[in-house]
């Protein structure tokens, strides 16, 4: 039988493992940060009329521009964006996929500060672009003075911040932002996918696009609208940044029943957000739970906990799953990460997780 290693890929990807998680039917899924609220019924049955109307076009290719979908993309951001500083794509990975053939290749860096969502790397090396991750500071955090000295050491060509940082859910203060993009000569990103579970009153660095032709904050339906099934991400840029990508984007990517999904969605972003309050009261509970128990919560201002102090982190998470809970071992010393879910899937997991406390907790 034939193996990967007798095929002619290139030697670049040889060794490489594709992104994955655990696929498993269970009672309470935690792994993969989905919002695990379900669809409000009646914006449900807004989105199924959309998409039923789409179908009866599906003879003809969709909307090329996506013009109305970059609108209400523009909308819903404020920040007195429109449809010229948008871009969107199945997924916020594809958006980043874009964002590295543009303005990556090889001969061309990318940097990022590990531990970070691994398919940075993974989408540079598809890329031919080689991925830099430099350290972070203490606790996973990541302090203007260490970014920019990362910066100023590999001068890369695109610069990807994550913020919150996936996996450690990690907070990143504007000041490390601005202070990365006045220092970087390429592309920097700021990947916003949990900024919605962000704390009140957080500031996005959409506030500083204006005057930064080279700075990108890319975004996701997949967590706080509770969409991540159907694919969609988008970016906010200049509207230079947003020509560069049409370059590299396939032809009519977006398929008219996705923009028709999407535009359901965000026609109803209200109701699709209600429940991120109750989500972010969640996480608070784990993380005073946890540190209640003896473990160490790692600071989140996502929709999931990275927690210290599990002795056997392989073990715990195999014993949780003999229970029908499954959460997520990322590969940290030590370390487990969980998504806030609901009230009662929480619950679930915190009586389960008590009986790994460590030994000190009585």
């Amino acid at each position: 039988m034939t193996s990967l290693d007798d095929l002619p890929i290139r030697d670049d990807l040889r060794g490489r493992a594709p992104y994955g998680a655990p696929q498993k039917s269970v009672p309470v899924a935690l792994n993969v940060n989905e919002n695990t609220h379900p669809i409000p019924e009646a914006v449900a049955h807004d989105i199924v009329a959309r998409v039923a109307a789409a179908i009866l076009q599906l003879n003809r290719y969709p909307d090329r521009e996506f013009t109305d979908l970059r609108r209400a993309f523009a909308g819903y951001l404020g920040h007195s964006l429109d449809e010229s500083n948008i871009w969107a794509a199945n997924g916020s990975n594809e958006v980043l996929q874009h964002v590295l053939q543009a303005f990556g290749g090889p001969g061309r860096t990318a940097l990022g500060f590990a531990p970070t969502y691994s398919m940075y790397g993974l989408l540079s090396a598809g890329t031919g672009t080689e991925w830099i991750g430099a350290p972070r500071d203490a606790e996973f955090e990541l302090t203007p003075e260490t970014a920019v000295a990362a910066v100023r050491e590999h001068d890369p060509d695109i610069v990807i911040l994550c913020a919150p940082n996936n996996p450690t859910g990690t907070p990143l203060s504007i000041e490390t932002i601005t202070a990365v993009a006045d220092a970087a000569r390429g592309i920097v990103v700021v990947d916003e996918a949990y900024h919605e579970f962000a704390d009140p009153g957080t500031p996005s660095a959409l506030t500083l696009l204006e005057d930064r032709p080279r700075l990108v904050v890319s975004r996701t339906m997949s967590k706080a609208f509770a969409f991540a099934g159907a694919r969609v991400g988008y970016l906010a840029a200049d509207p230079a940044v947003v020509d560069a990508l049409r370059l590299v984007r396939l032809p009519y990517h977006l398929s008219a029943l996705t923009q028709a999904a999407a535009l359901g969605a965000l026609a109803h972003s209200d109701q699709m957000l209600a429940m991120v309050d109750e989500i972010r009261g969640q996480r608070e509970r784990i993380v005073a739970e946890l540190d209640r128990l003896g473990f160490h919560a790692y600071r989140s201002g996502a929709n999931f906990v990275l927690f210290g102090g599990v002795d056997d982190p392989h073990a715990v998470f195999e014993a949780l799953l003999e229970r029908g809970i499954l959460i997520r071992d990322i590969g940290l010393p030590g370390c487990l990460r969980v998504t806030a879910g609901t009230e009662t899937e929480t619950t679930a997991f915190l009586e389960a997780i008590a009986a790994f406390a460590p030994a000190s907790v009585v």
